[in-house]
Formats: C-alpha cells, structure tokens, sequence
C-alpha cells in the first residue's frame, strides 16, 4: 500500500520531448548564416551581390518568424513565451539564487533577446534595402551600420546567454536548437515537427539563392564594373 501511494506521488520522469519544431530549427540557423555572410561582405564591392542576397533572405526569414510566431507550433508562438518585466525579474532572481526557473521553450529573458534580435535584424535589412536602392543620404548607411553592429552585439550576448544558461539548467541548448529535443515532461512536447513546412522554407531559400547566383554577372563584368566605379569616384 505504501509503495504503491509513493509510485504515485512521484512526479514524472524527465525525458527527451520535441519542443522546437523544424521550421524554427531551420529559421534559427539560416538566420545565423546570413547574418555572419552579410556582415562578413559588408565592405567588400565584389561581393556586393552576395551581400544584397543575404540581406533579403534575412528580410524573408524575419516575415515568415513573425508569421510563425502567431500561428507556428506551441513554444514558437509569441504569446507562448513573451512575458512581462515582473516574469523576467524572477527569472534573473532565480538565476541569483543558483536555481533557475524551468521553461520549456524560451526562458522570459531570453524571450526579450529574441524580440530585440528580430526588430534590429528588421532594421537591419530595412535600412540595408533603402541604402541599396540609394534612397537616402549618408546618414542612412550610417544608420544601417549602427543597427548591424548593435545586432551583432546582441548576438554576442546571445551566445553568452546560451553558454551560461546551458551550464546553469545542465542541458545542451545548442544540441536542442539542431534536434529539436530538450529534456522535459510528456505534456510539454509538441505533437509533430512541421517538417513539410521547414522543407518549404529551405527550399524557398535554396531557390532565391539559386536564382541569384544565375543572374549574377560575370566575373569579367563585375572587375570591369568595379574599375569603372573606382575610376568615377577618382574623377570626382
């Protein structure tokens, strides 16, 4: 009898369960690459194209997360993990103390860095296009770089956080953001990956890039281009 009521007290076994569903798994990272891409061509005139293609992909990523976020799987969900600055203050007290609160999906903390990354990486590609399309004067390059390098910050801190917050809750946030898995309750999970939907998105992607690397120009008219451009700008 007693044995039986302390089976029955006892809470549920921890086990690997799916939270992040493949089509955010594929937006974190492809995210991540353009980002790296765009800022690594930024000053470089023969990769402007790349740099340009990067830029809308980013652009396209942002609009399909926001989309997600209101109709995507259960931890992808906005309202699922934005929560308010009281939320986000307990968090941090918990971490203080050396017991950090348990979630899931996105701790409220990082819930705010993910918002932030996604209105500069808006600014980003925004500012980025307007420059491109030559729609504005100095101040908007000036504009564009500073939103660039403050996402690029964020992302530093990111990568912190994830280092911190993976050796505090002992658990691997990096190797979850690749399968998808964390270590939870049943009833935590979500029921099905949405891999047809992570497929459309790489393959949307992988077709934009495709499509650009064929309208790229040559090498040969590309050098002569950018002789030409440096030898306006000598004129001048």
């Amino acid at each position: 009898m007693n044995t039986a009521s302390a089976s029955r007290a006892d809470p549920p076994v921890d086990r690997p369960v799916l939270v992040w569903d493949l089509p955010l798994r594929i937006f974190h990272w492809l995210l991540a690459l353009s980002f790296a891409g765009a800022w690594i061509t930024a000053e470089s005139e023969r990769w402007r194209l790349l740099h340009v293609t990067l830029g809308y992909t980013m652009a396209g990523l942002l609009v399909f997360r926001l989309l997600w976020g209101l109709w995507g799987t259960r931890h992808a969900r906005f309202a699922s993990f934005v929560r308010g600055p009281g939320a986000v203050m307990r968090y941090l007290q918990s971490l203080r103390r050396g017991r950090p609160e348990r979630h899931a999906g996105h701790n409220p903390a990082g819930a705010w860095a993910i918002v932030a990354m996604l209105a500069l990486g808006a600014a980003v590609a925004l500012t980025g296009w307007a420059v491109y399309r030559e729609a504005g004067g100095k101040w908007l390059e000036h504009a564009h770089e500073a939103a660039a390098q403050a996402m690029l910050a964020l992302v530093a801190l990111h990568l912190v956080a994830v280092a911190v917050s993976s050796w505090l809750h002992r658990e691997n946030l990096v190797g979850a953001m690749l399968t998808g898995r964390k270590t939870g309750r049943a009833d935590e999970g979500i029921r099905k990956p949405w891999r047809a939907v992570g497929a459309a998105v790489l393959i949307a992607v992988l077709g934009f890039w495709s499509v650009q690397w064929q309208s790229a120009p040559a090498a040969g008219t590309l050098a002569d281009g950018s002789a030409a451009m440096r030898a306006h700008d000598d004129d001048d």
